[in-house]
């Protein structure tokens, strides 16, 4: 029987996906596995995938595609993630030397699916349509030592019209608060400082669980009384479920952080609709008026994706005024891509790639300009900051404000890990450069405002 000794892991996609693997390599190392960080050395290699947009998927299927080619030594290859959801079986054909394939929904099987192919040789798969709360998420081998992500509800119930998610990771399953606090309360006696709780609609937690009577609002309160917890996080929303309660909890808890994503996707009521977001403009200002009024200092961010399948350069005007209006602190921005499986797939994808990518740009743009102008407004005055870890050339400390901005600043290795008031000196990109307030720093030569 072959002895699996080490193993290799890559994470594409998003926080959802990385918080996964994290719980992988928990459970592998459980079973006395070793990370390591080359490839070409390791028994076992996973790919924990996205399925998100068709660029994703093809770096994946390369990627896997020439360790079949390759005359290196012979691993045992597994495809987790989205990817494996959406291509199931057919993985197999198109890489006959995966050895097996493990569903979103499957993860807690991992162990089971090892033993497996290693006994039988055979290829293994596990694709559960369904999530099952039986995952243990405290065994997760976190990388991060201040910062942790922790999963309350799997899976969604709206699909829109363009986004594999509903059939990749399934109905909606809201974990139990009792475990959710549980993890959040070791994180925190472990050392960590901030928590962004996870789903890919967070708002709609709970209401699969009625006879819990805890809606997301209501595990915001229950985790906020955890001492030592200062900052809470969560992504991601879906406009419809933002709910008066959910406001007033921004406003009011200490720990949860003044910034929300908000996602429009379009401006066009009639793009909304054939997206099948179920709001339509006029609510969802109104929303975000009502934010604004009860958090005035609250940040905003959004996904839009230009190109729609109709979608005409008056509509594209609509979504570029509207974020205009909003002026959202933070956005993901891409052209519309077809993903087969979704109903969108099978519409005429008629709007030219040329005319996508110059919307696109016309955005990023205005986003641009949006952040640089915000950033001015920040010079001079002090943010709350959470020093995370030192920079990349090593000189300087890295953190990230309540409202999601990144800052860079010097500091000793004392610093990581703390909450520091942090005077705004200058900027770079979009990234703010400050000194710990009251201690001035060597930042003012970095103070390009560009």
């Amino acid at each position: 029987m072959r002895q699996l000794k080490t193993f290799f892991i890559r994470t594409y996609g998003c926080q959802m996906n990385e918080l996964d693997s994290e719980i992988m390599v928990g459970q592998l190392e459980k079973r006395g596995l070793t990370r390591i960080d080359d490839e070409t050395d390791a028994d076992l290699l996973i790919f924990n995938t996205c399925s998100i947009r068709d660029l994703a998927e093809r770096k994946v299927m390369g990627k896997i595609g020439q360790l079949g080619r390759s005359k290196q030594k012979r691993s045992i290859i597994g495809v987790t993630g989205c990817m494996a959801m959406a291509k199931k079986e057919t993985l197999f054909r198109k890489l006959p030397h995966v050895d097996f394939v493990i569903g979103t929904n499957n993860i807690s099987e991992l162990g089971d699916v090892l033993d497996e192919v290693v006994q039988s040789g055979k290829q293994t798969i596990r694709t559960d349509d369904q999530f099952e709360e039986n995952l243990d998420y405290l065994v997760a081998k976190r990388d991060d030592p201040v910062k942790a992500f922790v999963s309350i509800i799997r899976g969604c119930d709206k699909f829109c019209t363009y986004c594999v998610v509903p059939y990749t990771r399934g109905q909606e399953v809201s974990r139990p608060p009792e475990s959710i606090v549980e993890e959040c309360e070791r994180l925190v006696q472990n050392g960590y400082k901030e928590i962004t709780l996870l789903g890919q609609n967070v708002n709609s937690y709970g209401k699969d669980k009625p006879e819990w009577n805890c809606l997301f609002h209501d595990l915001l309160y229950r985790l906020d009384k955890i001492p030592g917890l200062k900052r809470i996080r969560f992504m991601t929303s879906h406009p419809v479920d933002i709910t008066l309660d959910l406001m007033h909890a921004i406003r009011d808890l200490p720990s949860i952080c003044e910034f929300v994503h908000f996602p429009v996707q379009a401006g066009s009521n009639r793009i909304l609709k054939k997206m099948h977001r179920v709001y339509t403009v006029e609510k969802y200002l109104e929303k975000v008026e009502l934010m604004r009024s009860i958090v005035p200092n609250v940040s905003l961010g959004t996904d839009i994706i230009v190109g729609f399948p109709t979608e005409t350069e008056e509509e594209f005007q609509m979504t570029y005024d509207i974020f205009k209006q909003i002026r959202y602190s933070v956005a993901f921005i891409f052209a519309y891509s077809a993903r087969k499986g979704t109903p969108a797939f099978r519409w005429k994808d008629d709007i030219s790639e040329a005319v996508k990518q110059e919307r696109l740009q016309r955005l990023l743009t205005l986003h641009n300009e949006i952040c640089i102008e915000d950033r001015k407004s920040l010079l001079g005055t002090e943010i709350e900051v959470l020093i995370e870890k030192r920079g990349r050339d090593e000189k300087h400390l890295k953190g990230r404000s309540r409202c999601w901005k990144n800052v860079i600043l010097t500091g000793d290795d004392s610093l990581i890990g703390t909450l520091q008031n942090v005077k705004v000196t200058g900027f770079n990109h979009q990234t703010l450069l400050g000194e710990v307030a009251g201690h001035p720093t060597e930042m003012s030569k970095l103070n390009l405002i560009n």
